[in-house]
């Protein structure tokens, strides 16, 4: 069959075929992962800025020291905030945007490979770990509590759920079929969301019992 011009013009086309996102899955995780990560942002830049104003003034009146209880001057005093050198909250800065823009592509409709999504989920279960640390050293050692930590502590369990949920549904860790059937049927039940509700809810609790009505003082 004789070849047209047309298609000749068709075939020699120097473009990139035009790019198709895919379907969406999993979207209710991803927009919970951005809207996190945002918040965790916002808290990770303030905390920065006081770390710079406690730089200056180890005595500076923060605008979240509440009372004796509720301080982040207190926390961010201690050496348990610049574990590594410098503050604990940059590395906020560094982290949120990268799980702002994960979540930004596969909303997009970008499917990641097995590689990526495992190397993101090793590096937030160490943020997560990092971050009840640093809860575990303010309500046993320091004796006072950040409330922009205390955040980054939700959001950061929050996100790493998130992404385990996916991480499951999309069988990256290679489950065999009955652990996969098992378990995903848990997660389609909201397993998850009542496994996040109890840490919340220990939490909230050990709190309240140890400080209670100096919470409010």
């Amino acid at each position: 069959m004789a070849t047209t011009a047309e298609d000749r013009d068709v075939d020699d086309d120097p473009r990139p075929a035009p790019y198709v996102p895919g379907p969406v899955r999993y979207r209710g995780a991803y927009i919970e992962m951005l809207v996190s990560s945002l918040i965790g942002l916002v808290a990770a830049l303030v905390l920065s800025v006081e770390a710079l104003a406690l730089a200056e003034n180890p005595f500076a009146d923060l605008g979240c020291n509440i009372n004796s209880v509720l301080s982040c001057g207190t926390v961010g005093a201690s050496w348990q905030a610049s574990l590594l050198g410098f503050p604990n909250a940059y590395l906020g800065l560094i982290a949120e945007p990268v799980v702002i823009t994960l979540s930004v592509a596969a909303l997009g409709g970008v499917r990641f490979p097995r590689w990526f999504m495992l190397s993101a989920q090793v590096v937030y279960a160490i943020g997560l770990a990092f971050a009840f640390w640093l809860f575990y050293q303010s309500y046993f050692v320091i004796g006072a509590l950040c409330p922009w930590c205390l955040t980054i502590t939700v959001t950061t369990t929050l996100v790493f759920m998130s992404m385990t949920r996916i991480n499951i549904l999309e069988n990256n860790f290679r489950l065999s079929a009955d652990a996969y059937r098992s378990i995903a049927g848990w997660l389609r039940v909201g397993a998850d969301t009542l496994g996040v509700i109890i840490i919340f809810a220990i939490m909230a609790g050990m709190i309240l019992i140890k400080y209670g009505s100096a919470l409010f003082g």
